[in-house]
């Protein structure tokens, strides 16, 4: 697998631990091969240096100068609608319900606990079912099998006595 997610300016990347850990921040400048100079102007982020051990890069790119001004990030990040896109995400949708799960009360517990039973026992059932009907199948058409041969083999002792 090629690596396609490259440290550059512009790159949005998600803070995973931190302060500020679960929001999104744009890489304006990179300041060394540890930091880089972020901005999160529709996350709630104000800029700062932050080490690239905290971030984790996404899949988009916005298109603004190095060490553009707040402005020019916030216009870039609205015109690219980051927050949406974001959202639409396989990775944040598991973010979103993890956060879910983990604010589950015992009795929503419960309910999911009862729920999940009730599934796996309809699911049984109709695999029974189809078991049941696979098999009622598998006897009828070796029974068919069975009297096509004997068939063949009664054909087969009768024509030689024809013949004779």
């Amino acid at each position: 697998m090629v690596f396609k997610r490259f440290v550059e300016i512009g790159r949005v990347a998600f803070i995973s631990f931190g302060p500020h850990a679960g929001k999104l921040v744009a890489i304006v400048d990179v300041i060394d091969q540890n930091r880089a100079l972020v901005d999160g102007p529709c996350s709630g982020v104000r800029r700062q240096a932050m080490p690239f051990k905290c971030m984790q890069l996404t899949d988009f790119v916005l298109k603004f100068p190095h060490s553009a001004r707040q402005k020019c990030v916030r216009l870039a990040w609205e015109k690219e609608n980051i927050n949406e896109k974001w959202a639409a995400t396989r990775w944040a949708k598991k973010i979103e319900a993890r956060e879910k799960k983990a604010k589950m009360t015992d009795f929503d517990r419960y309910k999911v606990m009862k729920a999940k039973k009730m599934r796996n026992r309809i699911i049984k059932h109709e695999m029974k079912k189809l078991q049941k009907m696979s098999s009622k199948k598998g006897k009828k058409s070796e029974k068919a099998q069975k009297s096509e041969k004997a068939q063949k083999s009664e054909k087969a002792q009768k024509a030689p006595k024809a013949q004779k």
